[in-house]
């Protein structure tokens, strides 16, 4: 008598994980793929944002790279990236030191620290914009200061410092909880045997909490940049992107130029070619980061 092989049926809790991924799995591809894949053909058009169009194949991207508007905004916001990742890192790493270290009240000192994360990024703006251009010329006068006389904001060639500083400030808090978790991960046997091996403080950093917090410095790297390259709000309360077009972000010219400009298709155009540039620009980092993770 042969023997019936019965086939294993799947199991029903296997099945309700599909049924509770499917809703989101809809919501996403409605409302991100579906958008995108029309942003990429309206890019190959030359629709204004209204009215009739019509299909102008690649002319849209060719143009760009013709564009020095759009190559100064490129170059103004990778050189405002990596002066605020590189700044955000350094100050978050040191204040993660210093609230690692067992000092009082250092609970409520995290929570405090952590409050620029939470704030709305349009009223910090507004604030330090109003810190930049009245109080601090104010006082620079009261002071004879003549370089902290007049606002930041109105000067070409510094006022992106002023974005520098509001992006960074509220860019640290974040980071400094991600330090905080990787420096919570080092055993304080280590320090103990360094210490008395005779390492100073720099030697111990050097060789025991940069290595062992690699992975976490990875994902503040990479994070940094990529939130940095796609600043705007600070742009918008700060400075419109003036003086001029001095601080006009890819960002910041995506959106005005598309939808108040009459470039919807040339500026989609932009954005597609800016969204390859920032997954580029993140999957190379990623691998230089992780190489030095493994060296380490």
């Amino acid at each position: 008598m042969a023997v019936v092989s019965e086939r294993p049926s799947r199991p029903r809790t296997a099945r309700s994980y599909y049924w509770m991924v499917l809703p989101a799995l809809v919501l996403f591809f409605l409302f991100h793929t579906v958008p995108v894949l029309q942003g990429i053909y309206y890019s190959l058009t030359d629709y204004t944002g209204y009215g009739a169009y019509k299909f102008i194949g690649l002319k849209n991207y060719l143009n760009l790279f013709q564009d020095e508007k759009v190559w100064h905004s490129y170059v103004f916001t990778f050189q405002f990236a990596l002066v605020s990742t590189v700044l955000a890192n350094v100050i978050a790493l040191a204040i993660a030191l210093g609230l690692n270290a067992r000092i009082k009240f250092r609970t409520a000192i995290r929570g405090v620290f952590f409050v620029p994360n939470i704030l709305a990024i349009l009223i910090v703006g507004y604030i330090f914009n109003y810190l930049f251009s009245n109080s601090l010329p104010y006082l620079g006068k009261q002071l004879g200061v003549d370089w902290l006389a007049g606002s930041v904001l109105a000067d070409p060639d510094h006022a992106w410092l002023g974005i520098v500083v509001v992006a960074v400030w509220q860019a640290v808090a974040f980071n400094v909880i991600i330090y905080l978790t990787g420096l919570q991960t080092i055993p304080a046997e280590l320090y103990e045997a360094a210490t008395v091996d005779g390492a100073g403080p720099w030697q111990r950093f050097r060789a025991i909490t940069l290595p062992l917090i690699a992975p976490f410095l990875t994902i503040n790297m990479v994070l940094s940049l990529k939130n940095f390259l796609q600043v705007f709000d600070q742009i918008v309360a700060l400075t419109g992107g003036g003086p001029g077009t001095s601080t006009q972000s890819v960002s910041f010219l995506i959106y005005t130029n598309g939808f108040q400009g009459g470039e919807y298709a040339y500026q989609t155009a932009n954005a597609v070619v800016y969204f390859a540039v920032i997954v580029l620009v993140s999957i190379v980092q990623l691998r230089i980061l992780q190489r030095r993770e493994v060296s380490n």
